[in-house]
């Protein structure tokens, strides 16, 4: 299980995290929602190791990774779809998804044909670059590569921003399908509440740097958590 405990997090003097705390179980999809500017791409941040916190901890599997590196928590098994894709333009499909091969043993350094298995497009597609997919298939293609890692944390930050509603609804089904496999653990931020109520167990909303809201599913009002979306 991931758990954040109390974490703090800065920019410089700007406060963008205060005393946050979530936990993320394998088998379930943890969502966090908010507004834009809130913090959740800066609690991903501090999750995946891309920014130091200020103060609080950390842990993961029972141990704690507070000061680890990026590429030693990736080594733990945990996976980070940023916000954006930030896949290779001018390196194939392929080669993409062969990125995820860094945190492998050499044993283990294949793409499973699982990948496209979630993802047909991929497949014929390999041979493309990067650059010339489109929004949507950019997004598949960077959640290919972090399931190449074979993670047990997934960590998703606004996979459904810019998406035709197609891919949206493929998406969603991977995430789903995932979830159902009960061996990693799914921690994905989103804005919009219908995509998260349909995937998610657990939700937390999130205003300036704090979660002002959290509970199972069906624990919140729904009415609650999309006030805090809409203010």
């Amino acid at each position: 299980m991931l758990e954040v405990r109390d974490v703090d997090l800065h920019y410089g003097a700007a406060i963008a995290l205060r005393k946050v705390s979530i936990t993320a179980e394998i088998g379930a999809v943890t969502c966090l929602l908010g507004r834009n500017g809130v913090g959740k791409t800066s609690l991903l941040r501090a999750v995946v190791g891309a920014h130091p916190v200020s103060a609080g901890r950390i842990f993961w599997d029972g141990k704690d990774i507070t000061g680890l590196p990026i590429y030693e928590r990736a080594r733990r098994g945990i996976a980070w779809v940023p916000q954006g894709r930030d896949i290779f333009p001018l390196l194939s499909v392929r080669e993409n998804l062969e990125t995820g091969f860094a945190v492998l043993p050499r044993s283990e350094r294949r793409v499973p044909e699982e990948i496209f298995a979630l993802f047909p497009v991929l497949k014929t597609m390999l041979r493309r670059r990067g650059g010339d997919l489109s929004g949507g298939q950019q997004q598949q293609l960077a959640i290919a590569r972090a399931l190449v890692t074979k993670p047990r944390l997934l960590v998703l930050d606004e996979p459904t921003e810019g998406i035709q509603p197609s891919i949206i609804k493929d998406i969603g089904r991977v995430i789903a399908l995932l979830r159902g496999r009960a061996d990693m653990a799914i921690l994905l931020v989103e804005q919009y509440f219908d995509f998260a109520r349909d995937l998610a167990q657990t939700i937390a909303v999130m205003d300036r740097g704090d979660i002002v809201l959290a509970g199972r599913r069906e624990e919140l009002v729904e009415a609650d958590v999309r006030r805090l979306l809409s203010v």
